[in-house]
């Protein structure tokens, strides 16, 4: 029987933690064919406090990429990093060329670590070409506030009132990344299909080693699609994954842990 085929559009990390690494452990974890077409190569300064630097792919490389693995029909796919406007553009162009009906945007725009916006000019890219082609977009809270011009979001209605201003841009689904950052007692993300709100809440997990959580978190909804989950079993089968995945983290060097994909077929979920 074959398996199921998911495209991950995206930067790589060199250290390995998340990006288009993260994707494809978590696609064999979940038992889909991963393929990557690379945005960009993320490095990282052991002299200099783990500082990122990003070198962008050229466009007509990525879509050369993208033409070799469409060439096949893949299942489902994913954003992460994208290196620039015309990638974006690009992107949302081949969405449509090849009908991919089930879409996971990852709308990156920091490296962990850093907080400065990689591209600006990005943000508006994403919100008018890659939303409307969203079966589902998977913002943190940071991210949210960004595509829904709401500023920082501090609380569960500010969360709430996010994901309506992205529904309304075109997104057919929204989850936004709680976790941690939330003032909260639980790690909570908010789930939204356009008329009702669903809290799926998890205990919090003491730890600093969740370096590649939210690409894994997207990567899994995109192999659950794929897998032929709903949109919404999908989002809460890749929040367990994640959240065992956190739960094993592991420390990688002193400046970063990543999460460990293969925790949940291993020791299965968190209590």
């Amino acid at each position: 029987m074959a398996m199921k085929k998911t495209l991950t559009l995206a930067g790589s990390d060199s250290s390995g933690g998340a990006g288009i690494q993260a994707d494809l452990k978590t696609f064999q974890e979940l038992g889909v064919y991963g393929m990557n077409a690379l945005t960009s190569i993320v490095t990282m300064d052991p002299h200099n406090g783990w500082s990122h630097d990003v070198y962008p792919i050229d466009v007509d490389v990525v879509e050369k990429q993208l033409n070799t693995i469409l060439s096949v029909k893949i299942d489902a796919m994913k954003t992460g990093m994208l290196g620039s406007v015309e990638i974006i553009e690009l992107g949302a162009r081949k969405i449509d060329e090849f009908n991919l009906d089930k879409v996971v945007i990852d709308p990156v725009m920091v490296c962990k670590g850093e907080d400065e916006v990689l591209q600006p000019e990005n943000t508006d890219a994403m919100r008018e070409l890659l939303l409307p082609r969203a079966t589902i977009t998977t913002p943190n809270l940071f991210e949210a506030g960004q595509l829904a011009q709401t500023g920082r979001i501090k609380t569960i209605d500010g969360m709430k009132d996010a994901a309506v201003k992205i529904h309304e841009l075109g997104a057919k689904t929204v989850v936004i990344k709680g976790g941690k950052a939330l003032d909260h007692e639980k790690a909570i993300d908010l789930f939204y299909d356009g008329k009702e709100f669903t809290l799926l809440e998890e205990k919090k997990i003491s730890t600093t080693y969740n370096h590649g959580a939210g690409c894994s978190f997207a990567a899994a909804i995109t192999a659950n699609l794929a897998n032929g989950k709903s949109v919404e079993e999908s989002v809460a089968a890749a929040k367990d994954f994640v959240a065992a995945a956190i739960a094993h983290g592991w420390k990688l060097n002193e400046y970063v842990g990543p999460v460990m994909h293969g925790a949940f077929n291993k020791f299965g979920g968190i209590e």
